[in-house]
């Protein structure tokens, strides 16, 4: 029951981070939101939630991991309940802030609360489920969405959160037994600051960064690892650390760490780039794309059990690598599509990335929050959704930038071998300038041209970029295979066995 409890918890906000991507067209038409707006809803909530998951777990630690996973689902139902009754677009971005506030407190406590509950014997499996529980949630969130949105209400699709809020704070209360960190009385505030002030400069560079360029991202990735420095000095000083700086000294954590950023770079960075080819160069809609990824999203939910069940066998450093080595050879098969591959020769490869990146998931997971003590569990949990959410954001940004890029490099000659002329070649560009993520079927804006010949070199350009992406993930997920290999192999305790059916 109290798996239970916390994978409803997880569902919510798994949920709900899929479905806003579906209603924001109808969010802007209600509520009259502009392109800013509607990147603010989703990065207003993204900000808040990156920033304070590594505080939101040390509260837990602090004042009691299931009072704080309580008071964020409770946190979570409220403001979901705010963004659905919001009337215009900065009441919704407020709203959805405060959501990403209560998802601090809610998903690093998740966590805890099973490396508390379960003993190691089965903490893999439970982890596993865990993980299964978020992939359905993110399976289904662009179909409910879809569904919500055309026969409800944009609406809908936030208050659908509070019966499952109100479910996961109950069964908490009811079954979910309270731990918290033997003698941990204090809290660093200005730790906390300092460190909440890194993150956000981090993601606000990283989230604003297409729109920008690539200096604005350097220059704000810069100034986070340099108010990262301050707090690790910070840390080493202080009696009582946010973040004890020993627990790096577990070469299982710090490698799963770096592998959980690592294979969310390249997990949501060839999603953005599989999600663009779907609806740009096949024209599916935003509701058919979420259709056709089901299979990904399905192995997701076989590879967390399974990666739970080989990590309680294994330990996590066999079920990491194989599961990043699946992952190379996904990215390595998704270069061979082209432009009019059929779905037959898409899913196949989409079923080995979501059979991958689910025994990563739990591998480092298991990696991080099963190989630190009870009593910074919470703290490991912050440490554990903080890699996943910054591996998320960088690698969407920079696959991104580096499609831009390469479309805006050789888009020109693409055309001018289609036979466009020079005087329509420089129009398209400045129109490609102007559309969102430099991409967008322009040909469907320039129907007095030659509309085939501009958007077979549109699509062309694409692709390169596209293949030069899928190229860079499965090398980070071949690296990241080799590092793995680091971690210690698992040295039973005395007298423990597998855990058993019965």
């Amino acid at each position: 029951m109290t798996l239970a409890a916390v994978a409803l918890g997880v569902v919510m906000v798994s949920l709900d981070g899929t479905v806003v991507h579906i209603a924001n067209p109808t969010i802007a038409r209600d509520l009259g939101s502009s392109m800013t707006g509607l990147q603010w809803v989703t990065n207003g909530y993204l900000l808040a939630l990156a920033v304070t998951l590594i505080v939101g777990g040390k509260l837990g630690d602090r004042f009691g991991r299931r009072r704080l996973f309580v008071i964020g689902v409770a946190g979570f139902a409220l403001a979901s309940l705010g963004c659905g009754l919001s009337p215009s677009t900065p009441a919704l971005i407020t709203f959805r802030v405060l959501q990403g506030l209560a998802g601090a407190f809610l998903v690093p406590n998740t966590l805890a609360i099973l490396r508390s509950t379960f003993p190691s014997s089965e903490l893999n499996r439970a982890i596993g489920m865990w993980g299964a529980a978020s992939a359905f949630a993110a399976a289904a969130g662009p179909i409910v969405g879809g569904l919500l949105v055309e026969y409800l209400s944009w609406q809908a699709i936030f208050v659908l959160n509070v019966p499952i809020g109100l479910a996961a704070a109950a069964l908490a209360v009811r079954w979910a037994g309270e731990s918290h960190a033997p003698g941990a009385d204090r809290f660093d505030i200005v730790g906390a600051a300092v460190l909440a002030g890194a993150l956000f400069v981090l993601v606000w560079a990283l989230t604003s960064a297409p729109g920008r360029g690539w200096q604005h991202w350097a220059a704000g990735v810069a100034a986070a690892l340099v108010l990262l420095a301050g707090f690790v000095i910070r840390q080493r000083r202080c009696s009582a650390p946010i973040v004890p700086l020993s627990l790096f000294r577990s070469r299982a954590l710090s490698v799963g760490v770096v592998l959980l950023v690592t294979g969310n770079v390249a997990l949501y960075g060839v999603l953005f780039s599989i999600g663009l080819y779907m609806q740009n160069v096949h024209g599916y809609t935003p509701l058919e794309t979420g259709v056709r990824l089901l299979p990904l999203m399905a192995m997701f939910m076989v590879g967390s059990p399974l990666g739970g069940r080989l990590t309680g066998r294994l330990g996590s450093r066999w079920p990491l690598a194989l599961g990043m080595a699946l992952l190379a050879a996904s990215f390595l098969g998704l270069v061979g599509l082209s432009a009019d591959s059929p779905y037959g020769r898409q899913w196949p490869w989409l079923v080995l990335l979501g059979l991958g990146m689910g025994m990563v998931v739990v591998a480092g997971t298991d990696a991080v929050v099963g190989t630190a003590p009870v009593q910074h569990s919470g703290v490991a949990g912050g440490l554990q959704t903080t890699a996943n959410q910054l591996g998320g954001v960088l690698g969407t940004t920079v696959f991104g930038m580096v499609i831009a890029t390469i479309v805006a490099r050789t888009l020109p000659a693409e055309l001018h071998g289609a036979g466009v002329p020079d005087a329509v070649t420089e129009q398209v560009l400045t129109r490609m300038g102007q559309a969102e993520q430099g991409i967008a079927p322009l040909g469907a804006q320039l129907d007095d041209l030659a509309v085939a010949a501009i958007t077979g070199a549109t699509q062309r350009a694409f692709m390169s970029g596209m293949h030069t992406v899928m190229w860079i993930g499965a090398g980070i997920a071949l690296l990241s295979a080799l590092l793995a290999l680091l971690i210690p192999g698992r040295r039973r305790e005395a007298g423990s066995r597998p855990a058993t059916a019965g």
